[in-house]
């Protein structure tokens, strides 16, 4: 009477086995997803575009009469200094005491006077608001030492004390150009007055730097105005980035700046000098209309770090909006929209469960956390339409 209950009951349990490995053999395998850590750390809110270094200051060097040009031994990359001898040219024969002609040169000579007059006024205007921008400076940073001012004071005033000095820097080559235009006038007064011979006029360097571009190297026969040689100053330096108009809203004088992939080994520190107050449009490669503006940069080092830097170079730079030491943050791809609000799933003991989340700032790949998530966990990146609540997961 008991060996058929007890043959019974193994052949039950012997079928429910049975049943349970058909049943796990057939079950859907677990999802492959790629994961991420939640972690802390430094993070920063940045806006990443492509810009170039450019010259705010050049000038090209012409021929300040016609004539018979030398050969040009200059070459784009050779250093002179200011006053220092550029090409010579033969002057072509000028009828003498040409009323006409007269008039014209004398009255370009008073042009060139007056303009090198009201170079000079600038460069006192400038120099008065560069000292002024100094001593503010320093005030500032006093105060903000001794606690009685917030950074973001001392901020602003570097950087008003930064564009002064490029102001005044501008308007001293602005008096160098305005002399060698004078000088420029007054030699074509006395050609048209019959007063030079046939002697060759030496013409020197207006400012000092280096040769950008030569326009014209074989001897000829020019016309006054043709320009020779473009030469700029590359301790002046700048970066020019054309950044969205949204934002460029977000951008302020004096914010730091990252320049990178310039070709040196570490990124060089800039600071935001201007945001121009007009964009303009631009189509992206896909075609699409974009509004942009132009943003200038200022380096924020010295000279020998990124001395081998040229005008025209490529760069990337990334402007911080804010950055934190300790933030907790996940990559942003592990964030998915339902509804409203947000969430992600974590991976717990296998299984996807599903938890919303309060993010915060977003830079790039990566995402500020505010509230849902603790330290440590690990959620799901790239969430599909096969993950769902409790569904079973593998990492890669």
């Amino acid at each position: 009477m008991h060996m058929p209950k007890k043959r019974t009951l193994i052949l039950t349990a012997v079928g429910a086995a049975v049943v349970i490995v058909i049943a796990y053999s057939f079950r859907a395998p677990a999802a492959l997803v790629d994961s991420a850590v939640v972690e802390r750390g430094h993070f920063q809110q940045v806006v990443e575009e492509e810009g170039r270094t450019r010259l705010p200051n050049r000038y090209q060097v012409s021929a300040p009469v016609a004539g018979y040009l030398s050969r040009v031994q200059l070459e784009p990359g050779d250093e002179l200094a200011q006053g220092a001898e550029l090409f010579r040219i033969n002057p072509a024969p000028a009828v003498p005491l040409d009323a006409r002609s007269r008039s014209q040169a004398e009255a370009a000579l008073a042009r060139a006077e007056s303009a090198l007059d009201a170079a000079r006024t600038l460069v006192e205007a400038e120099q008065a608001r560069a000292e002024l921008a100094e001593a503010e400076l320093e005030r500032i940073e006093r105060l903000v030492t001794e606690g009685h001012m917030p950074r973001e004071s001392l901020d602003r005033a570097q950087a008003e004390a930064r564009r002064a000095a490029a102001s005044l820097r501008s308007a001293r080559f602005g008096v160098d150009v305005a002399r060698y235009e004078r000088d420029s006038a007054r030699a074509s007064v006395a050609i048209v007055g019959g007063e030079q011979g046939q002697n060759p006029i030496p013409v020197n360097a207006p400012v000092g730097g280096v040769v950008l571009t030569r326009e014209r190297q074989s001897e000829g026969m020019v016309q006054a105005g043709e320009p020779i040689l473009t030469l700029g100053d590359l301790a002046s330096l700048e970066v020019e980035v054309d950044v969205l108009s949204p934002d460029a809203v977000r951008l302020r004088p004096g914010m730091r700046v990252e320049i990178e992939r310039w070709g040196g080994e570490e990124n060089l520190p800039g600071r935001v000098r201007r945001v121009e107050p007009s964009g303009f449009t631009r189509f992206s490669a896909l075609g699409v209309e974009e509004q942009r503006v132009w943003v200038i940069v200022d380096f924020d080092t010295r000279r020998e770090h990124w001395q081998h830097l040229g005008d025209g170079y490529r760069v990337e730079a990334r402007f911080i909006l804010w950055e934190g030491s300790d933030v907790l943050q996940i990559p942003a791809s592990a964030l998915f929209r339902e509804g409203d609000a947000w969430g992600v799933f974590v991976i717990e003991n296998g299984r996807a469960r599903h938890r919303s989340v309060t993010p915060g700032r977003r830079s790039g790949l990566m995402a500020e956390v505010r509230s849902g998530l603790s330290e440590g966990e690990r959620v799901v990146l790239h969430p599909g339409q096969d993950i769902g609540e409790g569904s079973r997961v593998q990492t890669r």
